[in-house]
């Protein structure tokens, strides 16, 4: 019988690219479930997420980020400190461009930077089910002429075309290596995490404007008791009048927040939930040092 010479691989695959290209819903595709909120607003994803996957030839850590952008506050800040420090611990580097938005995703900051790297990069041409063949071909030979590297793929996250090709390449450029996690690894993070993703995405989904970035949210009890598990949790904004728009008239806007969010973490969890769910003013959290380390933003 012929032995299998094949080698395992293992490393960190970090997603990057500005906001809206489609990070999360590909980083979910790809780990094959749905750790990342993902929303139509740009900056929906503010901290890095492991996403684990592991089969008899490789274990994949994938690592979603939050969208590349100038900073404008302390939070931002933070954000584009999880991007720099993905990357010191990344062995392949998955940028991502939209295909229908390539003047405003693949912007020449963007090729410089990405020219830089020195890992094995991957680009990623998403949301090719937006536009034509003839746009899509133009905008790969933009791309090709734009970079050294021989991987770009077009793909599109949310049909799920050529996300396995991408996966296979992915897997393929990963270096030898052990394996880290147990084989049912998931994630790393908390539950807690979770949850409050999932409050926040039903923020991002229901409320408009400004609000939505203006709105962390934060989990202060979390138990299990008898058949369910007991949830209050705070949304917190920055001023008086963003707490009257969440909560609504006669609280029917944080009713609906509520009632949404306690479906999609019934469904994260596999249980019964009750969430108790508040508004909670701090004043001008996003600019505060103080603030964003209470709400768990380490800056």
């Amino acid at each position: 019988m012929e032995a299998n010479t094949t080698l395992f691989r293992s490393g960190h695959i970090v997603v990057v690219g500005v906001p809206n290209t489609g990070k999360s819903t590909l980083f979910n595709s790809l780990v094959g479930e749905r750790l990342s909120i993902a929303t139509p607003k740009p900056q929906t994803t503010r901290r890095t997420i492991l996403g684990i996957l592991t089969n008899e030839r490789a274990q994949m850590m994938f690592v979603d980020t939050p969208g590349l952008l100038d900073p404008a506050y302390r939070l931002h800040e933070f954000m584009r400190s999880q991007i720099d420090d993905a990357l010191e611990g990344a062995d392949v580097v998955l940028a991502l461009v939209d295909a229908s938005d390539l003047a405003g995703t693949f912007t020449e900051e963007i090729r410089s930077a990405l020219g830089e790297i020195q890992l094995p990069l991957v680009v990623a041409l998403n949301k090719i089910d937006l536009v034509s063949e003839r746009d899509l071909e133009q905008s790969l030979q933009h791309v090709r002429a734009s970079l050294a590297t021989e991987h770009i793929l077009p793909v599109s996250a949310q049909t799920g075309k050529h996300v396995l090709e991408l996966r296979g390449l992915l897997e393929r450029l990963l270096p030898v290596g052990p394996k880290f996690y147990p084989e049912d690894t998931l994630t790393e993070e908390p539950e807690r995490f979770f949850v409050e993703e999932q409050i926040r995405e039903e923020t991002f989904l229901r409320l408009r404007q400004e609000v939505p970035y203006a709105i962390a949210v934060q989990v202060e009890h979390f138990r299990e008791e008898g058949t369910k598990i007991y949830i209050h949790a705070n949304i917190i904004v920055e001023r008086d009048s963003q707490k009257g728009i969440v909560i609504g008239k006669k609280g029917s806007t944080l009713k609906t927040i509520g009632k949404n969010a306690r479906e999609r973490i019934e469904r994260f969890l596999q249980h019964p939930v009750y969430l108790d769910l508040h508004v909670k003013v701090i004043a001008n959290w996003r600019k505060s040092d103080a603030a964003l380390r209470r709400l768990g933003y380490e800056v």
